[in-house]
Protein backbone atom coordinates (compact mmCIF):
# COMPACT_ATOMS: atom_id res chain seq x y z
CA UNK A 1 0.00 0.00 0.00
CA UNK A 2 1.56 3.26 -1.19
CA UNK A 3 2.22 6.45 1.70
CA UNK A 4 -0.23 8.44 -0.02
CA UNK A 5 -3.21 6.00 0.04
CA UNK A 6 -2.36 5.15 3.67
CA UNK A 7 -2.08 8.60 4.70
CA UNK A 8 -5.63 9.45 2.83
CA UNK A 9 -7.55 6.75 4.27
CA UNK A 10 -6.18 7.98 8.13
CA UNK A 11 -7.13 11.39 7.35
CA UNK A 12 -10.96 10.06 5.92
CA UNK A 13 -11.52 8.05 9.31
CA UNK A 14 -13.95 9.49 11.33
CA UNK A 15 -11.99 10.04 14.99
CA UNK A 16 -9.48 12.61 12.39
CA UNK A 17 -11.87 14.41 11.57
CA UNK A 18 -13.73 14.63 14.83
CA UNK A 19 -10.95 15.54 16.63
CA UNK A 20 -9.99 18.53 14.02
CA UNK A 21 -13.36 19.92 14.48
CA UNK A 22 -13.18 19.72 18.13
CA UNK A 23 -9.76 21.81 17.92
CA UNK A 24 -11.06 24.16 15.60
CA UNK A 25 -14.10 24.74 17.94
CA UNK A 26 -11.91 24.89 21.39
CA UNK A 27 -9.66 27.26 19.35
CA UNK A 28 -12.85 29.42 18.86
CA UNK A 29 -14.33 28.75 22.56
CA UNK A 30 -10.46 29.69 24.10
CA UNK A 31 -10.74 33.18 21.98
CA UNK A 32 -14.20 33.88 23.76
CA UNK A 33 -13.18 32.76 27.25
CA UNK A 34 -10.56 35.23 26.75
CA UNK A 35 -12.51 38.03 25.92
CA UNK A 36 -14.76 37.27 28.03
CA UNK A 37 -12.18 37.53 31.42
CA UNK A 38 -10.39 40.44 30.36
CA UNK A 39 -13.14 42.74 28.98
CA UNK A 40 -16.19 41.55 31.17
CA UNK A 41 -15.32 39.94 34.32
CA UNK A 42 -11.85 41.59 35.16
CA UNK A 43 -13.04 44.94 34.99
CA UNK A 44 -15.68 44.76 37.51
CA UNK A 45 -13.43 42.76 39.83
CA UNK A 46 -10.31 45.34 39.82
CA UNK A 47 -12.86 48.18 40.45
CA UNK A 48 -14.53 46.57 43.53
CA UNK A 49 -10.88 45.49 44.21
CA UNK A 50 -9.98 49.36 43.98
CA UNK A 51 -9.32 49.98 40.30
CA UNK A 52 -6.67 47.53 39.54
CA UNK A 53 -6.31 46.98 36.26
CA UNK A 54 -5.13 43.38 36.44
CA UNK A 55 -3.18 43.42 33.21
CA UNK A 56 -1.13 46.08 35.08
CA UNK A 57 -0.45 43.99 37.92
CA UNK A 58 3.20 42.86 37.93
CA UNK A 59 6.26 43.09 39.89
CA UNK A 60 9.67 44.11 38.82
CA UNK A 61 12.33 42.14 39.35
CA UNK A 62 15.36 43.38 37.06
CA UNK A 63 14.51 47.39 35.57
CA UNK A 64 15.21 47.89 32.12
CA UNK A 65 17.22 50.45 29.89
CA UNK A 66 15.28 53.04 31.42
CA UNK A 67 14.93 52.77 35.36
CA UNK A 68 11.51 52.27 36.64
CA UNK A 69 9.16 52.60 38.32
CA UNK A 70 6.86 51.75 35.60
CA UNK A 71 2.75 52.46 34.97
CA UNK A 72 2.26 50.00 32.52
CA UNK A 73 3.35 46.52 32.07
CA UNK A 74 3.96 47.61 28.41
CA UNK A 75 6.50 50.28 29.31
CA UNK A 76 8.39 47.95 31.35
CA UNK A 77 8.69 45.50 28.47
CA UNK A 78 9.25 48.15 25.72
CA UNK A 79 12.36 49.30 28.56
CA UNK A 80 13.39 45.51 28.61
CA UNK A 81 12.58 45.26 32.09
CA UNK A 82 11.74 41.95 33.53
CA UNK A 83 8.52 41.51 35.17
CA UNK A 84 6.78 39.10 36.95
CA UNK A 85 3.45 39.30 35.20
CA UNK A 86 0.59 38.44 37.90
CA UNK A 87 -2.26 40.02 36.71
CA UNK A 88 -1.70 38.30 33.31
CA UNK A 89 -1.60 34.86 35.33
CA UNK A 90 -4.62 35.68 37.06
CA UNK A 91 -6.93 36.16 34.34
CA UNK A 92 -5.47 32.49 32.43
CA UNK A 93 -6.45 30.90 35.64
CA UNK A 94 -9.89 32.17 35.68
CA UNK A 95 -10.14 31.41 32.04
CA UNK A 96 -9.23 27.71 32.86
CA UNK A 97 -11.45 27.88 35.71
CA UNK A 98 -14.51 29.13 32.86
CA UNK A 99 -13.07 26.31 30.17
CA UNK A 100 -13.20 23.79 32.77
CA UNK A 101 -16.71 24.54 33.94
CA UNK A 102 -18.02 24.89 30.37
CA UNK A 103 -16.36 21.64 29.36
CA UNK A 104 -17.99 20.16 32.87
CA UNK A 105 -21.30 21.38 31.70
CA UNK A 106 -21.06 19.87 28.26
CA UNK A 107 -20.23 16.61 29.15
CA UNK A 108 -22.89 16.65 31.69
CA UNK A 109 -25.79 17.41 29.49
CA UNK A 110 -24.55 14.93 26.41
CA UNK A 111 -24.21 12.24 29.64
CA UNK A 112 -27.85 13.07 30.24
CA UNK A 113 -28.75 12.88 26.28
CA UNK A 114 -27.36 9.38 25.74
CA UNK A 115 -29.68 6.64 26.29
CA UNK A 116 -29.19 4.07 28.85
CA UNK A 117 -28.91 0.42 26.55
CA UNK A 118 -32.08 -1.87 27.37
CA UNK A 119 -31.30 -4.46 29.76
CA UNK A 120 -30.61 -7.84 28.11
CA UNK A 121 -33.44 -10.57 28.72
CA UNK A 122 -32.55 -12.93 31.25
CA UNK A 123 -30.83 -16.50 29.86
CA UNK A 124 -31.21 -17.50 34.07
CA UNK A 125 -33.81 -18.29 36.52
CA UNK A 126 -33.52 -18.92 39.95
CA UNK A 127 -34.03 -22.28 41.77
CA UNK A 128 -37.22 -22.19 44.14
CA UNK A 129 -35.33 -24.62 46.55
CA UNK A 130 -31.97 -23.68 46.67
CA UNK A 131 -31.80 -20.43 44.63
CA UNK A 132 -29.09 -21.20 42.43
CA UNK A 133 -29.11 -19.60 39.17
CA UNK A 134 -29.79 -22.04 36.37
CA UNK A 135 -30.58 -21.85 32.54
CA UNK A 136 -34.35 -20.79 31.57
CA UNK A 137 -34.86 -24.14 29.52
CA UNK A 138 -33.65 -26.42 32.84
CA UNK A 139 -36.25 -28.82 33.89
CA UNK A 140 -34.21 -29.62 37.34
CA UNK A 141 -31.85 -28.03 39.28
CA UNK A 142 -27.95 -29.20 38.72
CA UNK A 143 -27.58 -28.02 42.33
CA UNK A 144 -30.55 -29.37 44.66
CA UNK A 145 -31.54 -31.83 41.96
CA UNK A 146 -35.09 -30.46 42.48
CA UNK A 147 -37.64 -30.94 39.57
CA UNK A 148 -39.33 -26.93 38.71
Amino acid sequence: MSLGKEFREFILRGSVIDMSVGIIVGAAFTKLVDSLVKDIIMPPIGLALGQIDFTNLFLTLRDGITPGPYPTLEMAQKAGAVTLNLGLFFNVIISLILVGAAVFMLVKALNKLRRAPAPADPTTKPCPFCFTDIPLPATRCPHCTSNL
